[in-house]
Formats: structure tokens, sequence, C-alpha cells
């Protein structure tokens, strides 16, 4: 069950999704109860960096209605392996500072095949890494990391108080996607309507790990440096926001 708030910070990206679908390569959909996830995790984890590890299922195809409803006029078939078909399952693989983080340990290589697969043996077919208090923009070294993955990479910011050893760094330059930036939950709590009154941030919604979130960030690309499009599905394997988005769009 995905909470109600991020519930509606995912329908405000998928918005955002559509109306920029034609700055995009490729498109991947991602179930929301996974997302969901990969928040919890990043902030359970904290202050270190987690790597995900995330697997697609060939019997799931993500719906060719919707993939055509977000089809870019500069849409690219077979960019990346997986393309076309959903994340089904998310492992953390790895945890650290921003250096050491994107390095597998031993436990999660195959001896077998970890040479033809690169530095990250190549056993999940898309990666994904969390900047905690930091946007969700790639460094040298993502980039670098990038090279080794046959589907895409993310990353996901979050914003949160409070910040431990963390504090916000916002001194990067690059594209950045925010999920819901007008989101605010008309019921805040109280604990979170202290914060904000005393920060003055937004406050889009509360953690189980007590963490006060004031924005999350999700960026895709593939290797080559083309973006890939995100979208946030249901349990339907619809987008957050799809009705709403025929009516508004058709």
């Amino acid at each position: 069950m995905v909470e109600s708030w991020l519930e509606e910070i995912m329908k405000s990206y998928n918005q955002e999704s559509y109306d920029s679908r034609n700055s995009y390569a490729a498109q991947l959909h991602m179930p929301g109860e996974i997302f969901q996830n990969l928040v919890w995790w990043a902030l359970k984890s904290l202050p270190d960096e987690i790597l995900v590890g995330l697997d697609i299922d060939f019997n799931k195809r993500q719906n060719p209605a919707v993939d055509e409803y977000f089809r870019s006029e500069q849409q690219v078939d077979g960019l990346f392996q997986g393309q076309g078909y959903l994340i089904d399952e998310a492992h953390i693989v790895n945890r650290g500072d921003s250096y050491s983080v994107h390095h597998l340990p031993e436990d999660w290589t195959d001896d077998i095949f970890a040479p033809s697969r690169g530095a990250r043996a190549g056993r999940f077919t898309h990666w994904l890494h969390t900047h905690p208090n930091a946007p969700a923009i790639p460094s040298g070294a993502d980039a670098d990391a990038s090279q080794e993955t046959a589907g895409v990479d993310m990353i996901l910011g979050l914003r949160f108080s409070p910040t431990g050893p963390l504090p916000w760094f916002d001194d990067v330059e690059g594209k950045r996607r925010i999920l819901g930036k007008e989101a605010v939950p008309k019921q805040t709590p109280k604990a979170a309507k202290q914060f904000f009154r005393h920060n003055e941030l937004p406050v889009v919604g509360i953690a189980p790990s007590g963490h006060v979130i004031h924005e999350v960030q999700l960026i895709a690309f593939h290797k080559t440096g083309l973006g890939v499009n995100v979208i946030f599905t249901d349990t339907d394997n619809l987008p957050y926001g799809w009705n709403s988005m025929l009516e508004k769009h058709g």
C-alpha cells in the first residue's frame, strides 16, 4: 500500500513526464510500491548512500496504451536491456560513501560471469543509487559507473530533516526532476507543521523513520547520456493520475 502523500507526488511527476516526453529517448515504468521501498531504504541507511539492483519480469510488459501515450517523438526502441518490461524486483546491494557505493561487494558478484559483465557483475538489469540531502544529478563517478549498466541508471535525491551530518548540498549544476513541487499534504502532521514554520521549507511527507521529507527527486539515464522518462505505475499497471491525464489531454 503506497502512502497517500507519495501517491500524490507521483501523480505530479507523471504529469511532468507527459508534458516533457519529447525530451527523452525512452521510457521506464516504475511500480509505486517498489519506489516507496526505495525511499524508505534510503532513509533507513543514512548517513550512507545505497546502491540498489533492480530486475525486470519478462512476463510483465509495460501497458502498451501507456507506452503509446508517453511515447516521445525521438523514441529509440531497443535502447537498453529490459526496455518495455516492468521492474519487479529490488535489492540493496551496497551502502557507503559516494566513492565506494558503486562497487559490488564479493557476495553480489558471480565468479563465472563477472569478468565479462564488468565491474557491477551485471546481475541486475537496472541500478539506482541515492543522494542523501543532495540533488539527483550525476557526478563523474556516476557517469563512469553507468558504463557497466545494461539497462538504465537512476539517481534518487532526497531532501529531509533532521539532516544529521548531511546538510543540504545544492552546489551542483544539471537538470532536476522533482516529484510534486506543489504537493504539500492538506493534513500535515503536527511535528511537520512545527518544523515547517521554523525552517520555511515545504513538507511533502513523513517517513516511517521519522524524517520530514521536503523534496524527492528522481532521474534516469542511459550510459550514452540520453535521458529516460520515468512513469510511476499502480497495481493495475496504469500511471498514477491516469484518469485525470486522459480527461485533460485525451
